[in-house]
């Protein structure tokens, strides 16, 4: 399943997309015409919370399928092109981040490979698919792109081990870590540089795991105004999702929601010989095999 959260009419709402349509179930009209719970999720994240993975999964099944049944399905439905893509949830904790975490990016920074290097994001940077986010010239002249694997948690996650990772994991998005690179290195560390406003697109969807079996083998393609910048593969991570997710849980009690950036391939505007860096009017699309493609647009 894709679920996402959007605006819709005057309400903000959350949904999983309709098969082989540009369209979302309106999850909470479906809770109240079909559920047999009054107090039913009403954001993403509570779905995620309340329920274990597969269990969500099949409560929303039957709810559809009650809707498709019920011959007036098309009053539960958001057309794509009538709504606002949001962040797809708004973590308990930021935006967990690895860096360096591509050995080929880590070396058009002139960094070494690390085995931990972690930072985080506001949650008030995270925006959602086809936004347009500030230029942010008034502070930086060197604004940049990554796209990355995100990683949603779907159980609370403290001090676990590797091999029960991956059965901490709800399901996959895409993330553009936009990073303020002269900030970054002014401040010799990532948290301001990478939480500016619009600083962390995300979605358009959480795919829920069992639609993208293979996360490690999956391609990372970032374009900027159609010009191929980023073409690399999950395969290329240093630490795999398991390591990630176990080193993270040694420290920080992950909770369902919880969002992990897994690292960049090479090719960000930094790393370019001279530098491309993004300006006013430029549009970023960051696809993900299996999970679909984030758009952002940078203020003219």
């Amino acid at each position: 399943m894709k679920f996402l959260t959007f605006d819709y009419g005057n309400h903000t709402y959350y949904g999983v997309k309709v098969k082989r349509e540009e369209s979302a179930w309106i999850l909470p009209k479906l809770f109240e015409a079909f559920g047999d719970e009054a107090d039913y999720p009403k954001t993403l994240l509570e779905g995620i919370s309340r329920y274990h993975t597969l269990d969500f999964q099949e409560h929303v099944r039957k709810l559809v399928e009650k809707a498709q049944e019920s011959g007036d399905a098309d009053q539960y439905k958001a057309p794509f092109n009538e709504i606002t893509f949001r962040a797809p949830v708004t973590p308990p904790n930021n935006v967990i981040a690895f860096g360096r975490n591509y050995r080929k990016h880590a070396e058009e920074m002139n960094n070494e490979v690390q085995s931990l290097y972690v930072f985080t994001k506001a949650a008030t940077s995270l925006v959602g698919d086809e936004a347009t986010i500030p230029n942010h010239q008034d502070i930086t002249s060197e604004l940049d792109y990554e796209g990355e694997l995100g990683v949603v948690i779907g159980k609370r996650a403290e001090k676990i081990q590797s091999s029960m990772a991956l059965d901490h994991i709800y399901g996959y998005t895409i993330i553009n870590d936009i990073t303020a690179r002269d900030l970054q290195r002014e401040h010799h560390q990532a948290f301001l540089s990478k939480s500016l406003k619009g600083g962390c697109p995300m979605g358009p969807f959480i795919v829920t795991k069992d639609e993208l079996p293979n996360p490690e083998q999956t391609s990372i393609v970032t374009k900027v105004n159609g010009e191929i910048r980023q073409d690399g593969s999950t395969r290329e991570m240093v630490l795999k999702l398991d390591e990630l997710i176990a080193e993270v849980s040694k420290y920080v009690t992950l909770e369902p929601g919880d969002i992990i950036a897994t690292g960049t391939p090479g090719g960000v505007g930094a790393g370019m010989n001279p530098p491309k860096f993004l300006q006013p009017g430029d549009e970023v699309r960051i696809s993900v095999n299996g999970i679909g493609t984030l758009t952002t647009y940078i203020d003219g």
